[in-house]
């Protein structure tokens, strides 16, 4: 292989990005009903006591997390979220907003490791650098040609950044594919 300046021989020897698929994640989309929005804010803060951000942000609390995806939706998920879920969600809400469970829907990934932003940076059409992505930014928007939604965490302690994306079931063969391509140079560990 030439030398590239970005390629860093050492990155191949172990793995530069690390996968898990978050199989404990619950998830719902919340769309504000029409005249509701200040209702279905203060339901979620008395709820879960989370302010509700508009834009695409990331707000949480404990387990909760609201992530802004569009106009008035958020994708709320919940640690350990298993069936009752969405239906507390819905309880919640009440009738400010409308709740549509997700979890069977998508996959959701989480990556780290020395190398994933040049992994991401691949199929993603955004910047991942720190000042441009930061914790809790979120972003609704394409790799490879599918749907995805990415989002940061907070770094892991030794400050590498930790992403999570959400793509529809149906899809998660061709993200898989595509990972897989663009992680090789760099080592692709399953966790």
């Amino acid at each position: 292989m030439a030398d590239h300046p970005d390629h860093d021989p050492e990155a191949s020897v172990g793995a530069g990005v690390t996968i898990s698929v978050r199989n404990d994640l619950g998830c719902a989309t919340v769309m504000v009903r029409r005249s509701a929005r200040e209702q279905l804010t203060q339901h979620v803060k008395a709820a879960y006591g989370i302010d509700l951000i508009t834009g695409p942000r990331r707000a949480a609390s404990g387990t909760i997390a609201f992530l802004g995806v569009g106009p008035a939706t958020w994708l709320a998920t919940q640690d350990d979220g298993g069936n009752g879920f969405t239906l507390s969600l819905k309880q919640a809400v009440g009738d400010a907003g409308s709740v549509a469970d997700q979890t069977d829907s998508y996959v959701i990934h989480r990556m780290s490791g020395p190398r994933v932003r040049q992994t991401l940076a691949k199929g993603f059409p955004i910047d991942l650098h720190d000042d441009a992505f930061a914790p809790g930014d979120v972003a609704a928007t394409i790799v490879a040609h599918i749907g995805a939604v990415l989002w940061r965490l907070d770094d892991l302690p030794d400050g590498l950044p930790v992403f999570e994306i959400a793509v529809f079931r149906s899809l998660v063969e061709s993200f898989r594919r595509w990972l897989d391509d663009s992680a090789a140079e760099f080592g692709l560990a399953t966790d």
